[in-house]
């Protein structure tokens, strides 16, 4: 029988098994991109680890509700309450209105995860899009009395929060002490308590991203949007939110405060996903860091940090050979070492293509202690994914598993020695993994019209030579592919068949 999947719960700090509210419907929010450059090799972490989890659920036939958002206003340089919005900065840098920097990267991103074979979450809504929703959830915060408003701006109280919650249980800290030890002179802030966050901030007469409310004419809080649109999606409380390590605290933080505050009273989701970061040097690789590898600069090469070009599944094999909780750090051998493990995984594809189980070949008595072996190999290929989604694990069962496909392709176990049965289910596994699940695929390999002009060479000697069998055989395998030979009085040449 099949081990449910179990998955690490931050909030809880413990591995549970996976069991959805509303069997078998699943809702789940992740925390997607602020759209002001181009995605990065963080980025990909995040976008290939929910897209796993995305696929495999679905793969175990529950009906996923996938929400990814779009942040387009309200997060602030170094994730604070002041300073200039992210998207603004870069508007007047490049002389654009803001929605045309976040039509932009938002475009960019879609291609740069569509490369990745990243599947496209079923709602995306955007920040900007959910305004009256945001503008609702701060009424039920401020009624609740767990907010202030000071000058045109509203601020979460995490003191009378934290009188009847716990403001930190997501992230283990002890937020009343360290509110005790800081808390700001009176009128020297805004804010009661640096741990407060805003929820409204009133715009400056120069902030381009504005919209009217009850307090003043401003834009959302960052933490706000993730509360207000999973609310909207998924409901008060729904199954699995995921994000980056980097967002457990203070934004994931914030988002359970403003979902107990308010008329929820729920943590928002039950199970709490974190994907850890990739490294450089042992140090998060960041924009703010500076260190950060655009997805396009992998794709080309083009980056001094890179010794040559790395293709789309090379990087996706590469984010899943470690487990999506451990750091991954980022270096050129780790990457060849990628291109070769998945080339291998594709070889293995094309192996299984080629093999072939015919009743009448079958032998009378299967080998039973290698079919039992088999049927374990497969088997095993589930524990990883089913252990709090370990790529790392079942990428090597898949590999132990490959041993033995080779070995049958070889001649060197005998196919007939299986029954129909352990035959199907080696090669469902291996092809539901690798490209159901994994979503690895074959990538094409090399320039077709060098392929091509190599197929007119041979057509061009075989005419030379007389060899018309040869010139016929050319021309009809050609126009299986669609392609038909043109011969000119100028040389030979290919086009379409119309």
């Amino acid at each position: 029988m099949q081990q449910k999947l179990n998955l690490y719960n931050t909030l809880t700090r413990k591995r549970e098994e996976f069991e959805p509210l509303h069997a078998p419907f699943v809702g789940m929010y992740v925390c997607g991109p602020t759209v002001y450059g181009e995605p990065h090799l963080g980025h990909a972490r995040s976008a290939v680890t929910f897209d796993v989890l995305y696929r495999y659920l679905k793969y175990q036939g529950y009906k996923v509700r996938y929400v990814r958002n779009i942040t387009d206003v309200g997060h602030l340089e170094n994730d604070a309450d002041e300073g200039e919005d992210k998207i603004q900065k870069r508007a007047k840098l490049e002389h654009l209105e803001p929605m045309e920097v976040v039509n932009h990267y938002t475009n960019i991103y879609h291609e740069e995860m569509h490369k990745l074979n990243v599947l496209s979450p079923d709602i995306e809504p955007r920040a900007s899009g959910h305004i009256i929703e945001q503008i609702n959830m701060i009424q039920e915060i401020l009624d609740a009395g767990l907010a202030y408003e000071v000058n045109g701006s509203v601020y979460f109280d995490v003191a009378a929060y934290n009188k009847d919650h716990n403001y930190g249980k997501l992230s283990g800290r002890n937020i009343e002490d360290l509110i005790g030890n800081t808390r700001t002179l009176e009128g020297q802030d805004e804010k009661r308590s640096p741990f407060d966050f805003a929820l409204w901030k009133k715009a400056s007469p120069t902030h381009i991203m504005r919209w009217p409310s009850p307090w003043s004419d401003g834009f959302p809080g960052w933490h706000l949007e993730c509360s207000a649109m999973s609310r909207k999606y998924l409901g008060t409380s729904f199954d699995i939110h995921g994000g980056g390590l980097d967002l457990m605290f203070p934004h994931h933080e914030c988002e359970i405060a403003q979902n107990q505050a308010s008329c929820d009273h729920s943590d928002g989701a039950r199970y709490w996903v974190h994907n850890n970061m990739i490294t450089v040097n042992g140090q998060k690789m960041g924009k703010s860091l500076g260190n950060f590898i655009n997805l396009s600069e992998l794709f080309s090469g083009n980056h001094e940090m890179l010794e040559q070009a790395y293709s789309p599944m090379t990087i996706r094999f590469f984010i899943l050979q470690a487990h999506y909780r451990s750091t991954l750090d980022f270096s050129n051998e780790a990457l060849q070492a990628a291109r070769k493990g998945y080339t291998k995984m594709m070889n293995g594809l094309r192996v299984l293509k080629k093999l072939k189980y015919t009743e009448e070949n079958a032998a009378a008595e299967p080998d039973a202690k290698l079919n039992e072996e088999l049927q374990k190999l497969a088997q095993d290929c589930f524990r990883g994914l089913n252990d709090d989604l370990n790529t790392a694990k079942t990428i090597a069962s898949l590999f132990n598993l490959l041993k033995k496909i080779n070995s049958l392709y070889l001649g060197q176990i005998q196919v007939e020695q299986l029954t129909r049965g352990t035959f199907d289910l080696v090669r469902d596994t291996y092809q539901e993994l690798v490209l159901r699940v994994l979503g690895l695929e074959e990538e094409q390999i090399g320039d077709m019209d060098e392929v091509l002009n190599l197929v007119l060479t041979f057509y061009k000697e075989a005419k030379e030579q007389k060899a018309y069998d040869k010139v016929d055989a050319i021309r009809a395998e050609l126009k299986k592919q669609g392609i038909v030979i043109k011969d000119m009085k100028t040389g030979i040449d290919w086009a379409y068949e119309e």
